[in-house]
């Protein structure tokens, strides 16, 4: 079963003082030896600034990272303003694997050279398991309290802690979301809680809070009291609108299908509609539901329940919303599915621009899926090793850039 689950042909961890980039502390390779000027017989001497950039945009964001380390010139030339990254090649979304509840520290992923690099992230803590991401930026939320929101870029290590959020303190039910301009750079992040009123098992307390960037404030987006349904930990900011995923209660009798998707449009401001009039059932029973933004449309990957048993999982599909039609996309072929070995009712799932990660909580055997192509594969193997029998793994994908800043 290993050979079909991982590709063990590059298995080994490579640190990120390989990489090499500024925020790592890092020092510049000098242009002097011995207190001598070096030769001028490279040939990037004779080459001007704006071809040196041209060149550096058909590179894979770690190879551009090394050429930071190369010499001042190149340093320079690469961390410029001058340098334009939307020119560059469409750069593939790592993923970052880690342990949960234990340190910081993981490993990321890198589809296009097939390997895998110790990181570390300075704004997470062991408790932090809500995440979001978009074009360059991921955002935290801790566990415990769910009220301590960090924003960082995990390549630079640029990093901000945002102001506690307004609202009930300890939700029952929490997720974040978070949409970058890929003009301006500024951000849009969004908290969505669910607590049950007190003593009333029918009526969640439902609420949406969005943080702004620009002016660094939390304001309240929507208040709504859902009535047998309460809010879920799964959302995303897909084309300035926020879709999340609530849940049933089953106190009603409504438990098939037992998840709903609801819209909020952040652009259009205030709106009188209630949330739940304007809802959307999932395609089929769904052991759980995770949402992504590829390419601005929204997609949703799905554990597919069993009949007539919600909590036991089948098979994993994946489904693209169509004015408010999910279209069925692909279906994990049987194969794949057997290679996590035991699979839990709930997973790990994210993905950007055309990439599909899915993961299973039990283990750390990361499958691709290109949107594009229709093409499953196993990642190459992750040397995160497991420690005790019931350890959990998590992770998320992100966009390596090295231009946005919190």
């Amino acid at each position: 079963m290993s050979g079909l689950m991982e590709d063990d042909s590059s298995w080994e961890a490579h640190s990120f003082e390989r990489i090499r980039v500024p925020a790592f502390n890092f020092q510049v390779v000098s242009e002097a030896i011995n207190g001598e000027q070096e030769l001028p017989c490279s040939l990037d001497i004779v080459v001007p600034d704006d071809i040196l950039e041209k060149i550096f945009t058909f590179l894979p964001i770690a190879s551009m990272i090394r050429s930071t380390a190369v010499c001042k010139r190149w340093h320079g030339i690469i961390n410029s303003s001058r340098f334009l990254w939307t020119h560059m090649l469409p750069q593939r979304p790592w993923y970052f694997m880690f342990t949960c509840n234990e340190t910081s520290s993981g490993y990321a992923y890198d589809p296009i050279l097939r390997k895998w690099y110790d990181l570390e992230l300075q704004c997470i803590d062991k408790s932090s398991c809500f995440v979001s991401s978009s074009c360059g930026l991921v955002c935290f939320m801790d566990n415990d309290t769910r009220n301590i929101i960090s924003v960082c870029n995990p390549i630079t290590k640029d990093w901000k802690r945002l102001l506690e959020p307004p609202g009930a303190k300890l939700p029952d039910y929490s997720t974040i979301a978070i949409m970058v301009d890929r003009v301006s750079h500024n951000y849009t992040v969004t908290l969505a809680t669910s607590k049950q009123v007190a003593e009333d098992y029918v009526q969640w307390n439902f609420s949406i809070y969005k943080y702004d960037s620009w002016n660094s404030s939390w304001v309240i987006a929507r208040k709504e009291v859902l009535i047998g349904w309460r809010g879920g930990d799964d959302s995303v900011i897909c084309g300035g609108v926020l879709y999340c995923l609530i849940q049933s209660t089953g106190v009603l009798g409504n438990i098939n299908p037992r998840h709903r998707l609801i819209m909020l449009d952040l652009v259009a401001g205030p709106s009188e509609a209630s949330l739940m009039q304007s809802s959307i059932p999932v395609p089929c029973s769904l052991t759980c539901g995770r949402l992504l933004n590829l390419r601005e449309k929204l997609v949703m990957v799905g554990g597919i329940a069993k009949h007539n048993r919600p909590d036991i999982i089948k098979g994993i599909g994946i489904w693209e919303l169509d004015k408010k039609q999910w279209q069925e996309v692909a279906r994990m072929p049987h194969k794949f599915f057997q290679g996590f070995g035991e699979f839990d009712d709930v997973f790990s799932s994210s993905g950007t621009d055309d990439l599909v990660y899915i993961q299973s909580y039990g283990a750390t055997a990361l499958l691709t899926f290109d949107m594009k192509q229709k093409q499953w594969k196993w990642s190459a193997k992750c040397p995160v090793s497991r420690k005790f029998p019931l350890q959990l793994f998590t992770g998320f994908c992100f966009e390596p850039r090295l231009d946005i800043t919190t």
